[in-house]
């Protein structure tokens, strides 16, 4: 499978392990090519961000609808495969999904980023959350799942993905970065294929959960609750919703799992006798 990779790399060897982004439902690896890529290739960090196939420029468009939760782990595998080292794997939305399926397998990685995360449990719990707080949001939501772009608008965007003061010219510009899912996917994670990791067992990964306050989709409360599974630290950044790598203010989201990157893996040592 031809896979998509976008790439920036620091201009003096790498501080660490690379890291390899992971894109969520109806898009690609272009949402993190705005910011993110080339903050961390400035920090000193090879910065990689994956299309899943079916995706993007990655292969295997034609046959989108019949991929499943399954092929986009093999996809990640694949991607991980190819770097210098076991990187720093950061998933975001139905990415952080994939990550998680991915650490099944207990892989060499250097450790393990929740963004915005589907959580352990899957679907369900968020898609219950965003129906009883966001009841005509969540109808739209669900239409756009079912017949794709065609269907979505500016405004849905917006209220799904952003916070209100997002200007309408980069509204524009990212709606042209959304496609469609794969349906069966969205059954996977509502429970067709459950995530077999138990509570703590990744423990021995440096995990890093991180949300967003104003996120409709996944809640605070589904955040704390991952963290709770993993046995791990979190944090929820205020101000901010689902999509934070696109943010205007995604140097909240970026200065934060920068100096996590710092102080959990490339400098542990240092962090304890601080």
């Amino acid at each position: 499978m031809e896979l998509e990779i976008l790439s920036r790399r620091p201009e003096t060897a790498p501080n660490g392990p690379p890291l390899l982004f992971l894109h969520g439902s109806f898009t690609d690896a272009r949402v993190w090519e705005v910011y993110f890529l080339p903050f961390f290739a400035q920090k000193g960090y090879e910065a990689h961000a994956l299309s899943l196939r079916g995706h993007g420029r990655s292969e295997g468009r034609p046959n989108l609808h019949i991929w499943r939760l399954a092929d986009y782990v093999t996809d990640l595998a694949q991607a991980a495969a190819k770097l210098t080292q076991p990187p720093i794997i950061i998933g975001h939305s139905m990415g952080g999904m994939v990550v998680q399926k991915y650490l099944e397998n207990s892989p060499r990685i250097a450790g393990v980023i929740l963004m915005a995360s589907v959580p352990p449990q899957g679907l369900l719990p968020s898609n219950l959350h965003m129906a009883m707080r966001h009841p005509f949001l969540f109808q739209q939501m669900a239409l756009f799942s079912l017949l794709g772009p065609n269907y979505g608008s500016i405004d849905m965007m917006r209220r799904l993905l952003f916070s209100p003061d997002i200007p309408n010219a980069k509204l524009h510009e990212y709606f042209h970065y959304m496609q469609a899912e794969s349906q069966v996917v969205s059954l996977d994670m509502m429970g067709l294929n459950p995530l077999r990791l138990k509570p703590g067992q990744a423990t021995n990964t440096p995990l890093l959960v991180l949300g967003a306050q104003r996120d409709t989709f996944i809640s605070p409360a589904l955040i704390r609750e991952t963290a709770r599974f993993y046995q791990a630290e979190h944090h929820i950044l205020p101000n901010m919703a689902h999509a934070m790598m696109l943010e205007e203010n995604w140097r909240d989201a970026a200065d934060y799992l920068l100096s996590w990157i710092e102080r959990a893996v490339t400098n542990p040592s240092e962090a304890a006798t601080a």
